[in-house]
Parts: structure tokens; C-alpha cells; sequence
């Protein structure tokens, strides 16, 4: 049935799915993601859940939510204000009520503003009742009972039909936003294939939820959301982890290489296992080990063997892999460690973001153990960052560490299916001379990547390992000149890679006032900061945001020389500014630090920002 309610055109909105983590609110706002790449917008997700299974029901403490911002121009974060808040219980509400801007529309499940579940929520009057809402657009929709109205002569047992409520909720967002209910319902015929009943709950709870607010004019307009003007090509959402398992995919197709995964499950990063784990069709060999140090030695082994090899991990787990990783070191082979960060110390929050795992990727290992560190900026983008991340293991025989974070892992955002010919050729060198001449530790003398040799090739058996070996001939040597020398020439070999980086970029002014200088998964905040600043007529702020981290690219210092001032912002105590002091300590660096376990907002860049420009 068309929807025939007057229109409102919006270049961006905000959807915010709240409810018991029962629920479904990820499958939820999942679904709604579809349908608005469908649509044509662009977006960005995140979701927010605890780490506990299963909280108590109805408590703050297990209120799992699922943000999204669409729009018909670039998104590049999930959104700050919300415009949309659905919340299907008072905890929802009243965990979520402050992300809600001025005259946003709460859609309420009314059937669970019940006198249990309010004083579990910490009200003592029911909100959707006594006023305190006034400013905003209440739907106090009865959606528990309509939905179990709309199932009842299906035979569910209770607990699926209260489930279904999640579908009614999506119903009246797709009415609010002109959404198509057909492509959902044949996602459900997919999805639940073989489930009869369970396609036909979800059918009559989406179109349960979808007529009930067409017919009781609940809403007063609809939302339009015109499509973006994107590059043309074939897109499909993906979130981070994905995009890293496809990005070792392609590297491992372009270098001819089988790809080895080796790792051991943990939050966040285990998705990245399970999509390699599901691609053996791909030629993918994975090893789930017993833990992360059987994990990493496993890769180093499969990295000896020739393979592209790569452990994916978060924090807790890059602790345990260290002395490995200093073993990949010392034996030049090419390896990839991810980083999936998590908000820490120890167990910390596993659920949730931070950054502050970059002085770990940097120094955290004994000895004199030099890598390469990169870090993606989206989830699309993680796509690239795990391609290139490979290509520069395999071409610079060193290994490298990806850091994503539990930001990017979960959330997702539009990706253009790029064609192989489109990525960067992985050239790997190749020894052509006489037998005689080689030796496991002969350098190409431009970047100084030993050749990557199998050990039972015949020819070239050799040894390698976790003592220091001599230059060219790979024996054992104790000999301190030697030692000295091999030390330098890791650091070096790394150091070189600088020269393969692209340059560094600036958005908006090229010199001027300020430089705002983010790293990773901060990108997204900052330049829709940068993007509004420069709509209101800041010409004079220049933002550039790093992925290549060690080395840094080499125009770096010419970037930051064109600016009076430098202020570094993460979501840590700081640790990308104290690495840019040690590695060009001629300039002064500010600090905007969050360490909330949240990303970035806009208007908190944006407020900073002009705090300085004002001062």
C-alpha cells in the first residue's frame, strides 16, 4: 500500500533500535541497513550491546542498541543526536532518552511501560504519561499485544511470538521512512528458510507494524531520504571484520598465494575467522588453535612454508603473541597480526572501542623489534588496509600489525565491490641469480627484504629462527659487529617502506590556523567535523587523518610545517601524540583525548575545535 501522508525531505537522519539485548535490536537495525543501501543512501552503523549473555531482563544493564545515519549525501559516522529513537522498554528509553535532539520521535512499545519494568528502569511515574516527554514526538504504540494478535493462530510458543515485536517496531520505521516491505519479507524467506512459521511471524509483525501506523495517523509525515550520489559500481554493506577477510582473500588471489589463517576466537575480531573459516572454496586454510601463542607460531610456521599467512586477535591476545611476533621479526618472514582493539586494560569493556592499543603495535615487544603499523579509517575501508597490510608483509618480508577496533569490526557502512584488476599489484622478489650466490638472508638491496624461499626447495633448503643470524648466510653468530648490524638493517628495511606510501593528505585548508590530526577509526568524527566547519566559513583548519603510522609517510613533516598549530585527537591518553613527538619532536602537539569507550561525536570534535580557533 503506497503511504499517502505528506513528505518531509531530509538530507540525513539518525535511527536509534533500543531494546531488551533479547530482543533482536542488531537483526533489527541490520534489516534496516538493507533496505536503506537499497535505497540508495549512504550510511554508517554501530552497534551497542553489554558482554554479558544474557543481562537481567528489563534492566538498564542489558540494553542492547543498533544506531544508524542515512542520508543522500556522504555519511561518515553513525550519527550523534538521534532523530528516531525506537525503545521497547522504559530501560531502553531511559538509557537512550539523552542521544534523542529537540523534537525527535520516540516510537514506544506501550505494552512494556508496565509497573515491573518502569521500576526496573528506575522511574517512578510511567514518562510516556506524565509529561516529561513533552519535547518530543511520542508513538506509545501497543506493540506487544498487536503483534501477539497479529501470530496468534500460528501455534508459536510465547517466547517467539513477544520475540516477533521487534518486526512491528521495524514496521512503522519502514512507514515512517517510505520503505518497500517486499525485499525484507523475501530476506525472510532466505533467512528462515525451512521455518514456515517463524517467515510468517516475521511477515505479519513487520506488516502488523506498518499498518498500524498507516491507519492511526500516529505519525504525522513521512521522512524522504534521497539516494547519494555515489561512484558508480556494485555496492553491498560491510562491516570491518568482513572487509579484512575479504581484503587477505584478494591479497592471497593477486600474489598467488594461499592464504593461512591461524587464530584463537575473541571478542572482537573472532568474525574474522569465522568469514575465512566459511571460504575454504576461496583455497583458505584455517587453523582454530588452543590458544593465541599456539595461534601465531602456527602462522609464523605457515608463513616458512610459503604461505600469506596472517593471526587475527585483539589486545589481551596481542600480549600473549609478543615474543612470536619478535620471532617473525628476527626471521624476516612476512606476517600479518590484527588487531581488532577493544577498550582495556585486561578484560576491560570487550564490547566496546578505544584505541588504545597503538604504543602495544609500536613498542610492545623485547629487543630491538621494528614493524610495520597500519590502521583502517571505516569498515569499507578495512578492505584495503587487510589488502595492503599483505602486500607490504609479502614485498618487505617483515611482519606487519592491522589495527582496526571494535568500532569499525561491528559497524558497517556501503562498499563498491572493487574488480581484482583494480588493487595494487604485490610484487615479491624474486632471487635470479646463480645458485652459489644465494643465501637465506641475501638482501634486494633497495628495500632490503631478504628472498622469500619455501625451506625444501630444492637448492635452497635453509634454516631460520629465534637466534641471531649471520647476514647473507643465515648461520648462527654470536659475533657482536653482526648483531649490531642485523639490528640496524630491520629497522631500516622498515624505515624504507616509506618510500612505497602514498603521500599523506590534507582535507579542507592546505596551510593555515590549525591541523587536526587523527589516526584510524577517529577519520569518520573529524572530517564531518571538518565538513560543517567548513560550510560555516572556516577556511583556515586543515584535518589529516593517518593510516600508514610506522614508518609515517614522508611528507609528513612538510604537512605539519604549514600549520601554527597541531592538535592530535584519540580516543586514548594519547599515544599517537607521543609517538609523533618522538619521530618529529621539532613540532608542538595538543591533545583532544576521549576514553569513554565510545567513538568520537561530531559536535565534540567540531566544539574543540573552535575553542581554539576562538582562544
Amino acid at each position: 500500500m503506497p503511504n499517502t501522508k505528506s513528505k518531509m525531505k531530509m538530507r540525513k537522519a539518525v535511527v536509534r533500535f533500543s531494546g531488551d539485548s533479547g530482543d533482536g535490536m542488531q537483526l533489527t537495525g541490520e534489516i534496516f541497513s538493507q533496505s536503506s543501501g537499497s535505497a540508495g543512501n549512504d550510511l554508517t552503523t554501530i552497534p551497542d550491546f553489554p558482554a554479558e549473555i544474557r543481562a537481567p531482563q528489563g534492566s538498564i544493564g542489558g540494553v542492547s542498541s543498533f544506531q544508524i545515519q542515512i542520508g543522500g549525501t556522504e555519511i561518515y559516522t553513525p550519527g550523534d543526536e538521534v532523530d528516531v529513537l525506537v525503545a521497547l522498554n522504559p530501560a531502553a528509553l531511559s538509557a537512550n532518552i539523552k542521544f534523542l535532539k529537540p523534537g525527535g520521535t520516540i516510537i514506544a512499545d506501550r505494552d512494556n511501560f508496565n509497573k515491573k519494568y518502569l521500576k526496573k528502569a528506575g522511574y517512578n511515574e510511567n514518562p510516556l504519561d506524565d509529561g516529561s516527554l513533552h519535547d518530543y514526538q511520542v508513538v506509545p504504540a501497543p506493540a506487544s499485544s498487536l503483534t501477539k494478535d497479529a501470530l496468534k493462530d500460528l501455534g508459536l510458543d510465547m517466547q517467539s511470538v513477544s520475540r516477533s515485536k521487534n518486526m512491528f517496531a521495524l514496521g512503522i520505521v519502514y512507514h515512517l521512512f517510505n520503505r518497500p516491505m517486499e525485499p525484507t519479507i523475501d530476506f525472510f524467506e532466505k533467512k528462515f528458510k525451512g521455518k514456515p512459521k517463524i517467515i510468517q511471524a516475521n511477515m505479519r509483525a513487520l506488516k502488523a507494524g506498518y499498518y498500524y501506523a498507516e491507519t492511526t495517523d500516529v505519525l504525522p509525515a513521512s521522512i524522504v531520504i534521497p539516494p547519494a550520489d555515489l561512484p558508480k559500481g556494485t555496492y553491498r554493506n560491510i562491516d570491518g571484520n568482513t572487509a579484512i577477510a575479504w581484503g587477505a582473500l584478494a591479497a592471497a588471489k593477486k600474489s598467488n598465494k594461499k592464504l593461512s589463517l591461524s587464530s584463537y576466537p575473541i571478542t572482537p575480531a573472532s568474525e574474522i575467522l569465522h568469514e575465512i573459516a566459511a571460504r575454504k572454496d576461496q583455497g583458505a586454510i584455517v587453523l582454530q588453535a588452543e590458544d593465541e601463542i599456539a595461534a601465531i607460531s602456527a602462522a609464523i610456521g605457515a608463513s616458512y612454508a610459503g604461505n600469506l599467512s596472517i593471526t587475527s586477535t585483539s589486545g589481551p591476545g596481542v600480549s600473549l603473541k609478543t615474543e612470536a611476533m619478535g620471532l617473525a621479526v628476527i626471521a624476516e618472514l612476512p606476517l600479518v597480526v590484527i588487531n581488532v582493539q577493544r577498550s582495556g586494560p585486561s578484560t576491560g569493556l570487550p564490547t566496546k572501542t578505544e584505541q588504545g592499543d597503538l604504543s602495544q603495535a609500536l613498542y610492545g615487544r623485547h629487543g630491538e623489534a621494528p614493524m610495520i603499523v597500519i590502521a583502517a579509517s571505516s569498515p569499507d575501508d578495512c578492505f584495503f588496509y587487510g589488502y595492503q597490510a599483505c602486500r607490504l608483509a609479502m614485498e618487505h618480508m617483515t611482519p606487519v600489525v592491522l589495527l582496526s577496533d571494535s568500532y569499525l569490526a561491528s559497524g558497517k557502512s556501503p562498499w563498491r565491490i572493487p574488480s581484482l584488476d583494480e588493487l595494487p599489484d604485490i610484487n615479491i622478489s624474486e632471487f635470479n641469480g646463480n645458485l652459489e650466490d644465494w643465501g637465506p638472508y641475501l638482501r634486494e638491496q633497495k628495500f632490503l627484504n631478504r628472498y622469500w624461499k619455501k625451506p625444501g626447495e630444492p637448492g635452497f633448503e635453509h634454516r631460520i629462527g629465534g637466534l641471531e643470524k649471520e647476514d647473507i648466510s643465515g648461520h648462527l653468530t654470536y659475533d657482536p659487529e653482526n648483531h649490531e648490524k642485523m639490528v640496524q638493517m630491520r629497522q631500516d628495511k622498515v624505515n624504507r617502506v616509506a618510500k612505497k606510501l602514498p603521500n599523506q593528505e590534507v582535507t579542507g585548508a592546505q596551510s593555515g590556523d590549525l591541523l587536526v590530526v587523527g589516526w584510524g577509526s577517529s577519520y569518520g568524527a573529524i572530517n564531518a567535523a571538518i565538513m560543517e566547519l567548513i560550510e560555516e566559513g572556516h577556511h583556515n583548519v586543515g584535518f589529516t587523518n593517518f593510516n600508514y603510522i610506522s614508518p609515517l609517510p614522508k611528507n609528513t613533516a612538510d604537512i605539519f610545517d604549514r600549520f601554527e598549530q597541531i592538535l592530535v585527537c584519540e580516543l586514548n591518553k594519547g599515544q599517537f601524540a607521543n609517538y609523533l613527538r618522538t619521530q618529529l619532536p621539532q613540532f608542538a602537539y595538543d591533545q583532544f583525548n576521549k576514553n569513554q569507550a565510545q567513538p568520537f561525536f561530531t559536535s565534540e570534535i567540531k566544539s574543540e575545535i573552535l575553542k581554539i580557533l576562538e582562544a
